[in-house]
């Protein structure tokens, strides 16, 4: 066998096979050049194939009421008072609540957060395919941790494996295809960022009901089923995500889309490709504003889906399924009716979430980046400002409208901020600067759902009827969007001080030991277009069953409950 340049281990030389080698290469960023031929078309779904398994975050209340029964199989086995939360994390003899469970979620998105801030510049360097790879092996890995923490009953174990270990899977799988997709599609960099961003809002519309049916296949009198189905969605995800991981591929110097001419300044082409270094973009006023652009964005629509199913059964009550009756007058039984009712609405939210990050994405390309997001505010803060006076009204359909017209410019807020960040920076280093700023994500995850919650309490403590307690939180809100408002007016181009040439990147060598990953690589571009629509088919029917299953519940909204 062919041996490999010898490698010092610092104990010692030793030698690798060189197919050992060569196939540990093919994650590098090089062996990631599209050849000629490669139809860039391919690129998204692979960016769906991680965007659709890391999207389950959004679902992971699904596994909440079962883990509060994980001892006593049917009913909770209650932690006596006394218990201390540290105690909580490691007892095997009681139950977990809800709240502690909750905080899996706050894990989640403040490990997103720092874990894109802080690998997004080694993922400009090593390319979409490597962090692709790194984020299978975190999220899925994490799952695998999170199982076994819950077969030995250790919610610390659960803690570090799905939030800390799988909140930087999240990290890495949400911004790996940003800067490859911008780059293929620099003719419709929105549509392109709003396709794959609309895959982790629809990660949990498939990933839920197959969690639920899973549990249910799985629970036996010992077992609630949450564990094994853990392992069951981490196999499934790896498949998945490794697929898409390898299935990306980043464009070679100079390549341009047929017929599309880049926009030139002041008669110069190679302005056209000039960038902001990750170290000096977030030193720019501009980065910051677009940071609160976002943040204040997300703390209004993250604050307004938390509150979206109570807030529809409180105010409407009875109405939901058909009586007059208030909500703190109906009876058990309705009560279940009202908040399958709600439920469904919360469905529909998702799936106009969904919606809103391709369209309103897609729109951005023709209206442009900053009119997109004046239209967000403006129209938002309408909308907001515009629930109580809909809730006395009574008229429910209208009510849902504009709740839906929410969801869709929360979603689209996340969608169009790539496509405005390389408009404003560049392409080269969009990834890692994308990385940065969705630290306003991390923040908004805290500040809007605390905004919320507790001025509801304070109202409700106050003596505020509950229909009526939510009235003064939505002017809030809307008064968030005004300043967000402001900064978005307040954004101009980058000053041409902070721009650098690119970069020239070494052409790929055909004698580095790596002969068989190119051939290997040659045949997959050359077949690329037969691959096609069983690629986006792969993505695109556990999408189209997820839809399916979100408005069989949604249906139901409009039914009075039945």
């Amino acid at each position: 066998m062919e041996l490999a340049a010898p490698v010092d281990s610092g104990q010692g030389r030793v030698t690798l096979p060189s197919e050992w080698a060569g196939m540990w290469r093919i994650l590098e960023r090089e062996r990631t050049i599209a050849r000629p031929e490669f139809n860039r078309w391919l690129v998204p779904p692979a960016a769906l194939c991680i965007h659709l398994c890391i999207g389950m975050a959004y679902g992971f209340s699904v596994f909440w009421l079962p883990l509060t029964k994980a001892i006593g199989i049917t009913e909770s086995v209650v932690a006596p008072s006394e218990l201390t939360w540290w105690s909580k994390l490691f007892t095997t003899q009681y139950d977990w609540d809800k709240p502690i469970l909750g905080w899996i979620y706050t894990l989640f998105f403040v490990f997103l957060g720092g874990s894109a801030a802080c690998f997004g510049r080694w993922l400009e360097k090593v390319g979409p395919r490597a962090a692709g790879f790194a984020a299978a092996c975190c999220w899925c890995g994490g799952l695998l941790v999170a199982a076994l923490g819950i077969k030995l009953h250790q919610l610390w174990l659960v803690w570090l494996g799905a939030g800390v270990i799988g909140g930087i899977g999240l990290g890495l799988g949400y911004i790996s295809p940003v800067s490859t997709l911008i780059k293929w599609f620099p003719d419709r960099r929105g549509m392109a960022t709003g396709l794959a961003i609309m895959g982790f809002g629809g990660g949990a519309m498939i990933g839920s009901p197959l969690a639920d049916r899973l549990m249910k296949f799985f629970a036996t009198d010992r077992s609630v089923g949450v564990w094994e189905t853990f392992v069951v969605l981490a196999l499934i995800y790896l498949v998945y995500m490794l697929l898409g991981a390898f299935a990306y591929r980043v464009p070679a110097e100079g390549w341009r889309p047929v017929g599309w001419q880049p926009p030139v300044s002041a008669g110069d082409p190679e302005k056209s490709k000039r960038y902001v270094p990750v170290s000096d973009a977030w030193k720019t006023p501009q980065f910051w504003l677009l940071w609160l652009v976002l943040c204040l964005n997300v703390s209004a629509g993250i604050g307004v889906l938390g509150m979206a199913s109570p807030l529809l059964q409180e105010i409407f009550g009875g109405r939901l399924i058909g009586s007059s009756l208030e909500f703190d007058q109906l009876n058990a039984d309705q009560l279940k009716q009202v908040a399958t009712v709600a439920a469904g609405f919360t469905g529909l939210l998702s799936l106009f979430n969904i919606a809103g990050r391709f369209f309103w994405a897609s729109l951005s390309d023709y209206l442009g980046r900053k009119l997109t997001y004046a239209i967000f505010f403006l129209l938002g803060f309408l909308a907001y400002a515009s629930i109580p006076s809909l809730g006395q009204i009574g008229s429910i359909t209208l009510f849902v409208a504009v709740f839906c017209l929410i969801l869709t410019m929360y979603g689209g807020g996340f969608a169009s901020i790539p496509a405005y960040l390389a408009d404003l920076f560049g392409t080269q280093m969009v990834g890692a600067i994308h990385g940065r700023l969705l630290t306003a994500w991390s923040v908004a995850g805290v500040l809007g759902p605390v905004l919320v919650n507790y001025w509801n309490m304070y109202q409700i403590r106050s003596g505020t009827p509950p229909q009526r307690a939510y009235d003064q939180t939505m002017y809030i809100l809307a008064g968030l969007l005004v300043v967000g408002f402001i900064c978005n007016l307040l954004v101009r181009p980058v000053a041409e001080r902070w721009f650098r040439d690119p970069v020239k990147k070494p052409p790929v060598g055909e004698g580095d030991g790596s002969a068989d990953v190119n051939r290997v690589e040659a045949k997959l571009a050359a077949s690329g277009n037969v691959w096609l629509i069983p690629f986006w088919l792969l993505v695109l029917v556990p999408l189209g069953w997820g839809v399916w299953v979100t408005l069989q519940q949604a249906a139901v909204l409009f039914s009075g409950g039945r």
